[in-house]
């Protein structure tokens, strides 16, 4: 079997994977519940000859599925958890629930979940076919988003023993994410005060509300003596109650804490701790402080970012129907979003390019090149974080981004999760299947490659090695649950 034929494969199972897309766009599970789409894939794996050990990292809804025996071994990471809130009805251009309140995939983890499977069942069958020495793992990967599983799943020692590792991600674009992203910490802040009536007896409360918005605003006055590329969100996820005329007993402010290294997140969270134990002290309450999770930065690989790139534009972009054009087109009038900030991330610093790109583009809802890629251009960062960026420290990881929604979508909304469960993205999952198993095959093929990936990595750490920010006592807790 060559590489054509391994994509043949892909095609004509390509019915499987979009059955497992969109059964858990349907389950459209939260962070660490995704019980029913880790057992449909656990299954799937199973069928197709795949070892598969589950709670793996000591997770419920985490798993490895490996096929093969001996080195490389290559990874392949899957998500597939959805968005709290986020429920919509697929292939509509306005604004539908489903079910009122209900979550929804808003960022396209249930394609995450079908290409990497089809990636992983490629190289398994090329392997197979080709009697070849090496082992392609499938990792089931929960609660990306809120929830940082791979971390936990590192901190376990999942990732151990990898040659290297392949993901990707649906976008907006054709393009290698061969940028670096935040690390960052999520931490619960819960502070506990005296209940009282408001208007009687007001002496005697100590309000937990009035210490959380004292945290917040001196969290905003701290915002001007960080370092610029930090971020610091909150939500008040309690506020103690619906009585204005009740002292408030208790409240909980939820923070995400981000900035390019861990150790520069670890010095803005002592920062805020001692905010929030000031904020508990002017108002005689109590603080407690729950560590939630982290997630460490990205570590770029541009030697294995190649190989995905040429592996990506190797290929015929797809084609799309007038049906999904119409469909793109009416989506896009209502996004806020435009195809110029979608390709600035990826063509930085060069206004020609960017450009030229643009104008290719001109009048198409769906991109439908391939983004240039510059393996020699220095690191930029994007302003959000993955716990891919665990997996980065530990072996060489690179990633790909297809397009699987129109041109301006923005990220976490109705509209993606509207197109999550369309011909769009299953086109989008196949090319991503493909390229990642395209790369995947290089890497088992070519020491001389995983030799100048590995190289890269130590030189890019510069003597560091990978330590998990998450204390040993902190489990992975479901949203529901903090």
């Amino acid at each position: 079997m060559n590489k054509e034929g391994m994509f043949r494969y892909l095609d004509r199972n390509k019915k499987t994977l979009t059955d497992i897309s969109d059964k858990i766009w349907d389950y459209a599970e939260t962070a660490f519940e995704e019980f029913r789409s880790a057992d449909l894939i656990m299954d799937t794996m199973k069928r197709h000859g795949f070892d598969v050990e589950s709670g793996t990292g000591g997770i419920g809804t985490a798993f490895c599925a490996s096929f093969g025996a001996g080195g490389p071994v290559i990874g392949i990471l899957a998500e597939y958890d959805a968005l709290s809130g986020l429920s919509q009805e697929a292939g509509a251009a306005e604004r539908r629930e489903v079910i009122p309140g209900g979550n929804g995939h808003g960022c396209g983890h249930n394609l995450f979940a079908g290409g990497s499977v089809g990636a992983a069942m490629a190289v398994k069958e090329y392997i197979s076919e080709n009697k070849l020495p090496g082992t392609v793992k499938l990792f089931g990967c929960p609660g990306e988003e809120g929830g940082s599983g791979k971390a936990f799943m590192a901190r376990g020692g999942a990732f151990g023993g990898l040659d290297a590792a392949l993901a990707w991600h649906p976008m907006a674009v054709n393009a290698i994410l061969d940028m670096s992203m935040l690390a960052n910490y999520q931490v619960l802040y819960k502070f506990k005060g005296t209940a009282s009536h408001a208007a009687a007896s007001p002496e005697k409360g100590r309000s937990a509300l009035d210490a959380a918005e004292l945290m917040n605003v001196g969290v905003n006055f701290l915002r001007e003596h960080v370092i610029q590329d930090a971020r610091i969100h909150y939500a008040i996820t309690n506020s103690g109650g619906f009585s204005p005329n009740v002292v408030q007993p208790t409240a909980d402010v939820l923070y995400l804490i981000r900035a390019p290294r861990t150790s520069q997140v670890e010095e803005i969270y002592q920062r805020v701790n001692k905010i929030a134990r000031g904020a508990a002290m002017m108002t005689e309450t109590e603080v407690e402080i729950q560590f939630v999770k982290a997630c460490a930065n990205i570590v770029p690989n541009k030697t294995l970012s190649k190989a995905l790139h040429d592996n990506l534009t190797g290929m015929d972009m797809p084609v799309y129907t007038e049906e999904e054009l119409n469909l793109a087109s009416m989506i896009a009038k209502t996004s806020p979003g435009s195809a110029s900030s979608d390709l600035e991330r990826y063509v930085r610093g060069r206004p020609a390019e960017l450009r030229r790109c643009l104008d290719m583009l001109d009048g198409h809802p769906i991109c439908d090149m391939a983004l240039p890629f510059y393996p020699d251009d220095p690191d930029s960062i994007l302003p959000g974080s993955s716990d891919v960026g665990d997996v980065s420290w530990i072996t060489p990881t690179a990633q790909v981004v297809t397009a699987c929604y129109s041109l301006g979508t923005p990220e976490h909304s109705w509209q993606l999760v509207s197109q999550s469960k369309t011909s769009i993205g299953h086109k989008g999952m196949m090319l991503a299947a493909k390229a990642m198993a395209g790369a995947a095959v290089d890497a088992l093929e070519s020491p001389d490659l995983l030799k100048r990936a590995k190289e890269e990595l130590t030189e890019r750490l510069n003597g560091e090695t990978y330590r998990s920010a998450i204390p040993a006592h902190v489990m992975p807790k479901p949203i529901s649950k903090l």
